[in-house]
């Protein structure tokens, strides 16, 4: 598994993060890294997600050159 912590003090935008949260659990799907649990820990929210061998999405969009069709085909799927 992999947690995602999210620091809860401070944060501007509460409700877009427990409606993404809401999103992650209703929606299941091969193709994307599933919600498994949640917990609140002090001041933080840990998701408990599956975990994805090769790191973040953000660290593969920083670390990668993707083409227009190539992103469109990822979309897809």
């Amino acid at each position: 598994v992999a947690i995602k912590k999210i620091n809860l003090q401070g944060l501007v935008r509460k409700e877009g993060t427990f409606n993404e949260l809401m999103v992650m659990k209703i929606n299941k799907h091969r193709n994307i890294v599933n919600y498994l649990k949640s917990y609140l820990v002090d001041r933080q929210l840990w998701l408990i997600m599956e975990y994805m061998d090769g790191g973040t999405l953000s660290d593969v969009i920083n670390e990668t050159h993707v083409s227009e069709g190539e992103i469109a085909t990822i979309s897809r799927e």
